[in-house]
């Protein structure tokens, strides 16, 4: 399996990056949305991509619509990880077309809990 993680924080990227290597996954990382549909260019199709809102040059939401506008991607599970609370930017997310919401600090548990929302087996 893989994942895409995209994030302008390294720190981020390696948390995300190392919950999902041990529970098996291959991670590709990105740091803003421009870098990510470079990414998916280079790389195929993930099998999970995982998004901060806030970055430079391509945010969030914006990535999510430009993913979700192309054939290949329309399916792929998408969550958003972001210390956007309020409920009108999880609103915005949703509509975009991401399957879940996952607040920054989040921790290890949190993540792979949403993952099982998501239906993808963590063996947990």
């Amino acid at each position: 399996m893989r994942a895409l993680v995209i994030d302008d924080s390294r720190a981020i990227r390696r948390v995300i990056g190392n919950i999902l290597k041990e529970i098996g996954w291959e991670v590709t990382e990105a740091v803003h949305g421009l870098d990510a549909l470079a990414q998916l260019e280079a790389t195929g199709c993930p099998d999970l991509m995982l998004i901060d809102w806030n970055m430079p040059e391509m945010n969030g939401l914006e990535f999510i619509k430009a993913a979700r506008a192309l054939p290949a991607y329309k399916e792929v599970p998408m969550m958003m990880v972001t210390t956007e609370t309020e409920m009108e930017r999880m609103a915005q997310a949703f509509i975009a077309g991401v399957n879940e919401y996952l607040m920054k600090p989040f921790d290890k548990t949190q993540l792979l809990e949403k993952l099982q929302i998501l239906g993808i087996e963590t063996g947990v």
